[in-house]
């Protein structure tokens, strides 16, 4: 019996073309089933139908030699391909793609050819011929769909796909009515050209192989833009002859878990549906429960965040959902109508409401999963492996993980995620990652996202196991690295991920760096990591000992450093060397070591008069913080450093480094306050008025109750609790006096 071919013009994802291709295939029971998809990988179509491989899944082709050149073709449950594979399977029909190989699509592009300047000259001369297309073209060329909705009366395609094709209860020759459909567009619109006509091409030879090797009934399944173009009698001779001269590309191919929430077009997926989750729903519902069942599912999910949502609101939901389809001649309410009906009964008419369960609702959140026998890439079999062992399932929507890493779970858990993390696949991502460190919890923000598995090909030059890869990408980038931030920063994430081999040899990078460079800035910024990981590496098992005594080398060497360096430094080299003080100061307090040397240099620093008073303020204030300097000492150091005979500028600069970030004090330290007060009045009006950008940078971490209590303080009002007020005769005349001035200077005019 010859051959006879039946097409049947689906819409990608789409539950109701899916419904219908299924009864029409058990009608039909062909011998081979055709289906839109790359060539290349029909090998892996069969795998669909595993009862272990639960959609959505994506079918991943990338490039053997560039892991980055990678294509990604998702089924959903109710994409009409994935249930003609698993029926295919299912009843013994041979099952294969007939598209474009993907190879064709991910082969390196070619080296443009030299062109002459000449020849440049006479193209740019040439002026392009205007396109001969009309505006009924253009829209035929852009949005099909969108004009049959036009003539039906719907306001867009996707609407008018849902109610007439979808989501239609009529049954009937629908696969029909859309091929005629489509044909009668492709007869106005203007020829394929380009991708679009190869492909078409590729298929027709593909079904015209098959008729030749096949007795019995043959489904092709394509979308249904194609299926008139797929049915054309053109020449063999002449598909062949447009695929002439396709690059070849080797290639590797397997299935990958894909997400609800990359289902939709709104995450810039093509071909893509408004609301996955709808989808998902029309799918595994009957049909006349759906309106009912859904706003079940509002209710319910409404209720899972708190919201009240009582059975009565239900039934008028369900009424008013039904009577805006009336009132927008639909044949029955879809998730708009339903959506604005939960909005006003069970939302209170608070879109806000709504909002906290419609990405779940619309969306999803489904997340795939592959047979543990289906050939994976190495790394993303590892990280299936890695997830099981640690209990982490992959979610496509955000939720939060906390971590303690003194529970051997814990610490596997977040063991994983900064591998992860150096592989430049963020699962998970820190959250407050620069106060975690301190403590022996960790809080995570997890999502997964389905181009992870690329990134994880990727990383296949790098080793075969997440561990190997991400200590082969650390020992890469450490042997990049030239700086000594960046260095430490690479061997506290090879610590925190449990990578020995990558931190070992980082110490020696450092450690070579260490010895070839003198510059203090350096030194200092390297500090700040190697503080955490001398403090808080018994909270991963590290052993610190060697990174301890690393610290102690760079801190000397720092120190030794600091007090040349801060010498005749404009403003930017001196903002950056404060950075750099404060952060290497703090660190060597966090870490608990000897600071004799350190606090030798800062002493150093506020003795030289060559010092730039910014840092000298900024040494002084660390030594009075420390105690290595009394309140006495200090004060009588601010009243020398801002005395009138210095110069304005180093007096400010004094200033600054001294109290940016600590104004507190002058809160609790007379001496202090008397000095700084002293200085200011001594100020002329137009120094005064220059400077009212510096106070307020230096006093502006002090909230509005501890600015209260700095004025009761330096009026001497009760209730400041202080010791050594300022005796004011009149505080309030003070006070009000003090406000007025501040007000004719803030609303001066400037000079003309």
């Amino acid at each position: 019996m010859a051959a006879e071919v039946h097409y049947f013009g689906i819409r990608h994802h789409g539950p109701g073309s899916a419904r219908r291709l299924v009864d029409a295939l058990e009608a039909l029971r062909p011998a081979v089933v055709l289906i839109e998809g790359p060539a290349d990988a029909s090998d892996l179509l069969p795998m669909l139908a595993d009862p272990a491989m639960v959609p959505p899944v994506a079918l991943l082709v990338y490039a053997s030699d560039d892991p980055a050149r990678a294509s990604f073709w998702p089924f959903a449950v109710y994409s009409p391909e994935y249930q003609a594979a698993c029926w295919a399977v299912r009843n013994g029909a041979a099952v294969r793609f007939i598209d474009v190989p993907a190879a064709w699509g991910l082969a390196a592009p070619p080296e443009p050819e030299p062109v002459s300047e000449d020849e440049a000259i006479e193209e740019a001369d040439e002026p392009a011929p205007p396109p001969a297309i009309d505006e009924v073209s253009m829209r035929l060329e852009r949005d099909p769909i969108g004009l049959l909705a036009e003539a039906g009366g719907y306001q867009d395609g996707e609407s008018w796909w849902r109610d007439v094709i979808e989501e239609s209860p009529a049954a009937g020759a629908v696969f029909a009515a859309v091929a005629d459909a489509m044909a009668a567009l492709r007869e106005a619109a203007p020829p394929a050209q380009g991708r679009e006509a190869v492909r078409e091409a590729h298929m027709r030879l593909e079904i015209a192989k098959t008729v030749k090797e096949t007795e019995g009934a043959i489904a092709v399944v394509c979308g249904a833009w194609h299926e008139p173009a797929l049915k054309a009698r053109v020449p063999l001779s002449q598909d062949r002859e447009r695929l002439k001269g396709a690059p070849k590309q080797k290639i590797s191919a397997t299935w990958a878990p894909w997400t609800s929430p990359r289902l939709a077009f709104q995450s810039g997926y093509g071909a893509g549906v408004a609301a996955p989750g709808w989808c998902g729903h029309l799918w595994e519902t009957s049909r006349d429960e759906i309106a009912v069942r859904w706003l079940g599912r509002i209710a319910h999910a409404l209720r899972e965040a708190g919201h009240i949502a009582p059975t009565a609101s239900l039934i008028e939901a369900q009424r008013l959902a039904v009577a805006l389809a009336a009132m927008r001649d639909r044949p029955h309410p879809g998730f708009e109508e339903l959506r604005e009906a939960a909005i006003a009964c069970l939302c209170h008419g608070e879109p806000l409401v709504w909002d906290t369960v419609s990405a779940r609702l619309l969306l999803g959140d489904a997340v795939g999963e592959i047979p543990a026998d289906v050939p994976l890439a190495p790394l993303i079999e590892d990280l299936q492996r890695e997830q099981r062992r640690t209990r982490l399932k992959p979610e496509a929507l955000e939720r939060e993980l906390a971590v303690d890493l003194r529970s051997e779970s814990g610490l596997d858990r977040s063991t994983l995620l900064h591998r992860l993390s150096i592989l430049d696949v963020p699962w998970g991502r820190l959250a407050e990652a620069g106060r975690s460190r301190g403590t022996f919890r960790e809080r995570w923000r997890l999502r997964w996202e389905p181009e992870f598995a690329v990134r994880l090909v990727e990383n296949l030059v790098y080793g075969p196991t997440l561990a190997r890869a991400a200590a082969g990408r650390l020992t890469a980038r450490l042997a990049e690295a030239v700086e000594l931030p960046v260095l430490c920063d690479l061997v506290l994430s090879a610590l925190t991920a449990q990578l020995p081999d990558a931190a070992h040899a980082g110490v020696e990078r450092i450690e070579h760096r260490v010895a070839l460079t003198s510059d203090c800035g350096e030194l200092l910024s390297s500090l700040a990591p190697l503080g955490d990981i001398v403090r808080y590496g018994q909270a991963r098992r590290t052993d610190a000992a060697q990174m301890e005594v690393l610290f102690v080398r760079i801190l000397s060497q720092g120190a030794l450093a600091l007090p040349y360096a801060v010498r005749l430094l404009d403003a930017e080299a001196a903002q950056a060397l404060r950075a750099s003080v404060l952060a290497a100061d703090a660190a060597a307090v966090l870490a608990e070591v000897d600071l004799t040397d350190w606090r030798q240099a800062l002493s150093s620093v506020v003795d030289d008069d060559q010092a730039t008073p910014l840092l000298a303020g900024v040494a002084a204030r660390l030594l009075y913080e420390a105690e290595t300097i009394t309140p006495e000492a200090a004060a009588e150091l601010l009243g020398r450093m801002l005395s009138p005979g210095r110069a304005v500028a180093d007096a400010a600069g004094f200033f600054e480094g001294f109290f940016d970030g600590a104004g507190e004090r002058l809160i609790y330290d007379a001496s202090l306050r008397a000095a700084v007060d002293a200085w200011m009045l001594s100020l002329e009006g137009e120094a005064f008025t220059a400077f009212l950008p510096l106070f307020r940078r230096a006093l502006g971490n002090l909230d509005r109750m501890q600015r209260r209590r700095l004025l009761d303080a330096v009026f001497g009002r009760a209730g400041a609790g202080l010791q050594g007020r300022i005796a004011v005769a009149d505080a309030e005349a003070i006070w009000l006096a003090h406000l007025q001035r501040l007000t004719d200077i803030l609303t001066a005019r400037p000079a003309t």
